[in-house]
């Protein structure tokens, strides 16, 4: 059995391309190939990491049977029907955030990895490639601050609108905003509180500031309930939006609250405001007091697990239970959400 994978990445359209393809290379993986159809794109990625070769066609790399595994930042509409594809292919695949816009995809992704068993995930930066949270984790599934029953998700951006292409405005191509960027705070609710079951109880998208993008949201927010294999029921608030003001240090101050019966965790994923400089901040409170933890050390194991779990076709990355839910969450918060006027 080979020690570590080959992969190749199809669809460059979003910067987080440039995190999944680093989390793997740093957990040893061999990068092959890559398509874009975009030329601007190509050359930026090209230059970035050298060593893999451009393909001027994706069915190369779909057809390549030493490639194990298939990574895309695709626009989100296209992502689906990718790893849908590169599933048929005997290939696994990991998406960029959000891997979904419609139930349907979700629904023919989900038929399709049952009958093929290959592995469909999706890359939740917020909190695989976030070291405080990684740390939380650890925390929790030690006892740290007793039963989780809430969770509370803040996940404010910059729009940077100069930036932003075309479809970046289009909701069928997008999603939306609870689908979009919602979709890290539903992956954690489920994480933290343990649940393997959950609804939306209400939801509600607005665009206040940005008139001239009709299909844009610029807020949502939205209260989920979840039940636990042992029938705890949680519940999990979030509130996303694209108001990050140019004076901040940060492209968005990201928070999450993990409330539990024994104390509580706050982490302030990408700023400390007027505090300590840098990102990853952990507070814990509990019985014994207040303590500030540094996270500067803590090891960030998505990449190594989900290169285990190719190679040994097993589910410690991610369950793909959880990744399929955390999409569905948002998906449906998307579909019921009441629009603010």
């Amino acid at each position: 059995m080979p020690h570590t994978i080959r992969f190749a990445a199809i669809g460059l359209n979003h910067g987080h391309i440039y995190g999944q393809t680093h989390l793997l290379l740093r957990a040893g993986a061999e990068l092959v190939s890559f398509y874009a159809a975009e030329p601007e794109l190509a050359v930026q990625y090209a230059r970035t990491f050298p060593q893999a070769i451009q393909v001027a066609d994706p069915r190369i790399i779909l057809e390549d049977p030493a490639i194990h595994l298939v990574i895309s930042a695709a626009i989100p509409d296209e992502r689906a029907p990718l790893g849908i594809a590169v599933m048929r292919h005997g290939k696994d695949y990991m998406a960029d955030k959000p891997g979904f816009t419609t139930l349907a995809q979700l629904e023919e992704a989900r038929r399709v990895q049952a009958e093929t068993g290959r592995i469909y995930s999706i890359c939740f930066s917020e909190r695989f490639e976030n070291a405080a949270t990684v740390r939380a984790g650890e925390l929790v599934q030690a006892g740290a601050i007793g039963t989780v029953v809430q969770t509370i998700g803040l996940g404010p951006h910059r729009t940077s609108l100069m930036s932003r292409p075309a479809w970046f405005f289009q909701r069928s191509r997008y999603g939306g905003i609870l689908n979009d960027i919602a979709s890290h705070q539903a992956d954690q609710f489920l994480f933290f509180t343990g649940a393997t079951r959950a609804e939306v109880v209400t939801a509600q998208t607005a665009n206040y500031k940005h008139p001239q993008y009709p299909e844009f949201e610029d807020f949502g927010d939205c209260l989920l309930r979840g039940t636990t294999p042992q029938g705890l029921q949680t519940s999990g608030y979030i509130r996303v939006d694209w108001y990050t003001p140019d004076g901040l240090g940060s492209w968005g101050d990201g928070r999450l609250t993990i409330l539990g019966t024994e104390g509580y965790i706050e982490i302030r994923k990408n700023i400390d405001i007027a505090g300590r400089p840098g990102g990853n901040h952990l507070f814990l409170v509990d019985h014994k007091g207040t303590q500030y933890i540094d996270c500067s050390d803590v090891a960030l194991p998505y990449g190594p697990t989900l290169v285990y779990d190719i190679l040994n076709r097993t589910e410690t990355a991610m369950p793909q239970a959880h990744c399929f839910l955390a999409s569905e969450l948002v998906l449906r918060a998307q579909e019921v959400a009441c629009r603010l006027t």
